[in-house]
């Protein structure tokens, strides 16, 4: 466990755990090819369904058994057994709408792994071979240890080796399956069904992880589109078992929940036959059950965003050129036009379709516009306001904005006006379609702030926080700047949300944040830094803070402690001891350093301290009864030596001379590379490299001064706590950066007892407060 509550746990190490019978029907996963859709939930202890639409030919879904649990977080993660010929597994398989088992390319059992020999290969266990029943009603029973792959047996004959399998998975196809590429004239839905699942023999036993953290305050944030292959079973109880509670901010997403229908070579976005295609109804049916039956809410999240393949062309927002909104995810997405009719009414029909399920699940229903915006290419600022519908609803000749960076002129800001009232009015549409199927849904608008309030492009927040979203627009305010935080850039988070609240007016009690997210497994030391985010949020008083994702902490082993400061062993209480008393303290620094003595009197010395540790009299400073009350109070209040707070050196609490007021050279604070924004104050003792340097991490609020290459910097930068300077834009490689200020220094009680005697205080005797510096 790290000081911010956090730890990236690789493994369990003594936490609980239980016992599962392998292929139990929570852990089994699905996998497809665009563009087809499957997925996967819990039907029964021991059963799973799956729901299919296949488009073409070529279409094949797997239902997947891992050897290796890749998918949950590490203390909750079954154990690695990869032999299987110790087990059986049996169960009941019932069917429609997919090759039955008595036809070619039938259900079929693929198991990868490695021959006796160690030589990777895979296996074809025809199901129908081990069935006892119907083609799409039967009784299955595989025993690993005498298994045969093969279409006719004995004739195809493939003894199965499955003492080191990786994985395995169950086939499904469309009935006009030919492993081709023809395209279906309309999709094709089938379903499967596992039920009365068993698996006996000595090897049918996996341990499993049993953890369930206390609450930590935190929630969490999910997408479909990143756990669509899970059983939503799997997915709402490892939410709980981590410690996340409140409502589960669900993004339905962007790639995942569409029907689709096909125009020439292509497949677009349809209503026909519904909204969402049957694997996400399927999957968000049970996923809304599962959250309700575990105390959660759900935050049903709807973005403009929409994978680019399946986008009917006139919806998408395009810049001046012509050049469609692409986003930079591989496929790429695009972002629907708020001015385009069609496109507003398709999205107000999936959140209706969303938030529907929900009612049927006696969810209260709370649902989220998700990053509503006219999008900025990101390499040179073009903003996509141009395509069709756009030009006609800004009335035609619509005025050019090359790139939203940098200063724009009258007619260009009032362009950008126009365009966020159309955003506005396209997000209350939706929100009314919304309270039109839930007269009482909590209406919430999340903002993405690195892009909405990028320093580079200061008009854009016309278009992209219109004035029209002020308060009461939306019940709830949710800010998220991802960026911002793996960037270590906390001066801008504080910024971001200080503008953000003046604009549109939300208090913070009504606000949301969204802490994270670590794209890539290699960049997991970023945790911390959304760790200490979340905790900024909370402390400001924000309602709920999430974390995103659900994946990336699985993938990652972040693990949650509490983030409200009760177990904080550096309590701190930001606020200094009393002045008066203060003043007349005696000080005492010391270091540590080891002293070996050889019979000849030469020392070998050994310093342990870099910087040397303060200790604190305040004892003379006590004058009077009343000083003694307040001390006492003081004292209390502080539990004695459980909390830190500010402690005024009377001898040196500034970064120049003493009694001279801060100037912006005072002291180096370091040297700019182009790429850090963060630096940390210093006081430095003595001079060249013999200088001794001292962290300063809290400096006096508003006594801060920062200049670059000797020239005073008013704005651009923001202190982000404990001493760090941040810019809002990393100085240039060579710029010497220098900083002034007067400072605290945090300290202790150096005891649990505070000892006064009024008699001797009376005749003049002091008592003894004695404080120790805290290092941070």
């Amino acid at each position: 466990m790290s000081g911010t509550g956090y730890w990236l746990a690789d493994k369990r190490r003594g936490q609980e755990a239980r016992w599962i019978k392998r292929f139990a029907a929570t852990h089994w996963t699905v996998n497809f090819p665009r563009p087809m859709m499957a997925s996967v939930v819990t039907t029964a202890p021991d059963a799973v369904r799956v729901d299919a639409v296949f488009y073409g030919s070529g279409d094949l879904a797997g239902l997947i058994w891992d050897a290796v649990d890749g998918w949950s977080h590490p203390l909750l993660a079954y154990e690695t057994r990869r032999d299987f010929r110790d087990c059986t597994l049996s169960f009941r398989w019932r069917s429609g709408g997919v090759r039955r088992l008595d036809e070619t390319h039938g259900p079929t059992l693929t198991i990868e792994g490695r021959d006796a020999d160690g030589a990777p290969r895979a296996w074809y266990v025809r199901l129908w071979n081990y069935a006892s029943g119907g083609p799409e009603d039967a009784v299955i029973r595989l025993d690993f240890a005498a298994l045969t792959g093969g279409f006719d047996l004995p004739e195809d004959d493939d003894p199965v080796w499955a003492g080191d399998v990786d994985r395995m998975f169950i086939s499904l196809v469309p009935p006009g399956y030919d492993e081709g590429d023809t395209p279906f004239a309309a999709a094709v839905e089938g379903w499967a069904e596992l039920s009365e699942i068993a698996c006996e023999g000595a090897g049918s036993v996996l341990a499993i992880g049993d953890v369930m953290l206390p609450e930590h305050g935190l929630s969490m944030a999910t997408g479909y589109d990143d756990c669509f292959n899970q059983t939503p079973e799997r997915v709402v109880g490892a939410i709980h078992a981590l410690g996340y509670r409140g409502a589960i901010n669900h993004y339905v997403g962007m790639s995942h929940y569409f029907r689709l229908e096909r125009l020439g070579d292509g497949l677009y976005v349809s209503l026909s036959g519904g909204v969402l295609n049957a694997a996400c109804a399927a999957w968000h049916r049970d996923f809304a059950v599962r959250a309700k039956a575990l105390g959660f809410d759900v935050i049903w999240s709807l973005s403009y965003e929409l994978f680019d393949a399946h986008c009917w062309n006139d919806w998408k927002q395009r810049a001046e050129d012509g050049a469609p909104a692409l986003t930079g995810w591989v496929p790429p997405s695009t972002l629907l036009s708020p001015a385009h009719a069609g496109a507003m009414a398709y999205l107000q029909q999936v959140a209706d379709a969303f938030v529907s399920m929900g009612l049927e699940a006696g969810l209260p229903i709370l649902f989220q516009v998700g990053e509503p915006w006219w999008w900025v290419m990101p390499g040179d600022g073009r903003i996509c306001l141009y395509d069709d519908a756009a030009r006609a609803a800004l009335g035609g000749a619509v005025v050019s904005i090359p790139s939203v960076w940098g200063d724009l002129d009258a007619g260009q800001c009032a362009l950008l006006d126009a365009a966020g009232a159309l955003l506005t009015a396209s997000t209350a549409a939706l929100c009314a379609s919304v309270k039109a199927v839930a007269p009482g849904a909590v209406t919430h608008l999340l903002a993405y702030l690195p892009t909405i309030l990028d320093p580079r492009a200061p008009e854009a927040k016309r278009a992209n926080m219109p004035v029209g979203w002020a308060a009461p627009a939306f019940d709830i305010l949710q800010l998220e700047d991802y960026d911002w935080v793996t960037e270590g850039r906390p001066g801008l988070t504080a910024k971001g949300v200080a503008a953000a609240t003046a604009r549109l007016g939300y208090p913070i009690a009504e606000q949301h944040y969204l802490a994270g997210f670590v794209l890539l497994p290699e960049q997991a030391a970023q945790w911390g830094l959304i760790a200490k985010a979340a905790q900024a949020a909370m402390a400001r008083g924000t309602a709920q803070t999430f974390i995103w994702a659900l994946p990336q902490v699985c993938r990652d082993g972040f693990t949650c402690f509490r983030q409200d400061g009760e177990d904080d062993v550096e309590a701190f209480d930001d606020i200094v001891f009393p002045i008066a008393m203060g003043s007349q303290a005696s000080v005492s620094p010391a270091f540590s350093t080891q002293i070996v003595e050889s019979p000849s009197g030469h020392e070998r010395r050994s310093a342990d301290w870099a910087d040397a540790r303060l200790s604190f009299d305040a004892g003379p400073g006590v004058r009077s009864e009343t000083d003694i009350a307040a001390l006492i109070a003081f004292f209390r209040a502080r539990r004695g030596a459980a909390r830190g707070f500010r402690f005024t050196d009377p001898y040196d609490d500034r970064s120049g001379a003493p009694g001279v007021a801060p100037g912006p050279i005072d002291q180096r604070l370091g040297v700019g590379d182009g790429v850090t924004t963060a630096f940390q104050l210093m006081r430095h003792y003595g001079a060249g490299d013999e200088a001794q340097g001292r962290i300063i991490t809290r400096p006096v609020p508003g006594s801060i001064r920062v200049a670059a290459d000797g020239v005073e910097r008013i704005e651009g930068w923001s202190h982000a706590g404990l001493g760090v300077i941040a810019f809002d834009t990393a100085p240039g490689a060579g710029v010497v950066l220098t900083a002034g200020y007067r400072f605290d220094v945090p300290v202790r009680f150096a005891e649990d007892r505070l000892d006064i005697n009024r008699a001797t205080f009376a005749a003049g005797e002091a008592p003894s407060v004695m404080l120790v510096e805290i290092r941070e």
